[in-house]
């Protein structure tokens, strides 16, 4: 698999789908096609004199120097990135290197120093307050680590809070808000108050309360870290299965790695304030920019990352395109004739069927194809990790057929590759 990876150098370019419309004060701007997030070269800078640590910056000073001198923080340093709609993107990072910070940046919590923010294609930096707030409310939702709940008010009325405040009819807004309470598991507790909830519950109810203003974005901020690990684990299951059913785009910042690789379909690491690298779970593990990228990964089994896709080999002697009625005689002496001991039976549309061997077509005779075909040498999906692989090369000495998602050959992964996978990670 070729990695697709971004640098915080180069200029963000994923592509994402850029819906619903912005404060019509808001000065248009350009995006990529399928994008609806887009951060180009942004910064924060906290201390008495930014312009100065911003020179020293283009001066290539570091950003500890830069606080001894100035006493100015670098929190984020010209972070470049694109959102696409309908993904879970994980920001993640070790404490301090500007995570926080920079989800705070996107909806404005925190004025930035310089560079943009795109959401559907309008830049938020120029907006004003009425029409930033409306934003929040409408646009980019966020959920806390600490919940931020409202304790004298009851379930519901913490999740029809945002709504009220937009000025929605009582009725109007709990409607909304009853259902985006079943949504999250929560459909009988609407009359509770958040002190009479376990934490996780709390938790879902500001995962509620974002939902019911049905925003283009979700910002989550280390929103289960503060969470025991079986209700963690818990709600991020609830959250892929919500992002499943409704294509929710998040924004989800996190320094744990394991939380990162299991929701994040990408994910993008910070360290000091700069964005090292973007890519999938599997890209970041295969192909990291630098040591320290490398380094959080050390402790992570990573076989369950490494897929069938990236290992396979295309083959073209040995695949038989035919239907599998066509006598077996036919191809008797084919797979001598291309030099191969196995074949790969295709019909003609190239839906893989099974595997065939000179001996198994000299057997069959004149019969149809189909019942040469072997029953020991299954095939598998191209999303098939290492793990798998390993366990049926244990099994067979045959290359492992592989398979996309429409059942079309793609073509084999050797046992010897497997092997050589396995061994290496061992002496990672």
């Amino acid at each position: 698999m070729s990695p697709n990876l971004t640098f915080a150098s180069e200029e963000a370019a994923y592509p994402a789908a850029a819906t619903g419309s912005m404060p019509s004060i808001a000065p248009a701007v350009s995006m990529p096609v399928n994008e609806i997030l887009t951060v180009q070269n942004l910064s924060k800078i906290f201390g008495p004199k930014p312009e100065r640590a911003a020179e020293m910056l283009r001066q290539g000073l570091g950003r500890n120097e830069i606080f001894q001198q100035t006493g100015n923080m670098v929190a984020v340093d010209n972070v470049s990135l694109g959102v696409r709609a309908g993904e879970i993107f994980v920001i993640m990072g070790l404490s301090g290197s500007g995570k926080s910070t920079l989800v705070r940046l996107l909806n404005r919590l925190i004025e930035p120093t310089s560079g943009k923010v795109v959401l559907e294609g309008h830049d938020i930096a120029p907006m004003s307050t009425p029409e930033l707030r409306e934003v929040r409310r409408k646009k980019m939702a966020m959920v806390f680590q600490s919940f931020a709940l409202l304790p004298n008010r009851s379930v519901i009325d913490n999740v029809a809070y945002g709504l009220e405040v937009a000025g929605q009819k009582k009725t109007e807004r709990y409607e909304i808000a009853r259902k985006s309470l079943v949504r999250v598991g929560l459909g009988s507790y609407e009359k509770l108050l958040p002190g009479e909830l376990s934490g996780g519950m709390q938790q879902r109810v500001g995962l509620a309360r974002a939902l019911a203003v049905n925003p283009s974005v979700l910002l989550m901020d280390e929103a289960f870290s503060a969470l025991d690990p079986l209700i963690r684990f818990e709600m991020q299951n609830e959250l892929l299965r919500l992002q499943k059913e409704e294509q929710r785009t998040v924004v989800f910042i996190s320094h744990d790695i394991e939380e990162a690789i299991k929701i994040g379909g990408r994910v993008g690491v910070m360290k000091d304030g700069r964005l090292v690298q973007v890519g999938t779970p599997a890209e970041l593990i295969q192909s990291p920019a630098d040591d320290y990228v490398r380094e959080f990964f050390r402790n992570v089994d990573v076989s369950r990352f490494q897929k069938a896709s990236s290992l396979l080999s295309r083959i073209d002697r040995g695949v038989i395109k035919c239907d599998c009625g066509t006598s077996a005689d036919r191809y008797t002496n084919a797979l001598l004739d291309a030099g191969v001991e196995w074949g790969y039976v295709c019909d003609e549309a190239g839906r893989y069927q099974g595997c065939v061997t000179y001996a198994s077509l000299r057997k069959c005779g004149s019969a149809p194809i189909r019942e040469a075909l072997l029953q020991d040498v299954p095939a598998v999906s191209t999303d098939a990790d290492l793990h798998e692989l390993s366990t049926i090369a244990l099994n067979q000495e045959h290359d492992v057929p592989i398979v996309d998602g429409a059942g079309m050959f793609a073509g084999v992964v050797s046992c010897r590759t497997i092997l050589k996978q396995v061994m290496q990670r061992r002496a990672a």
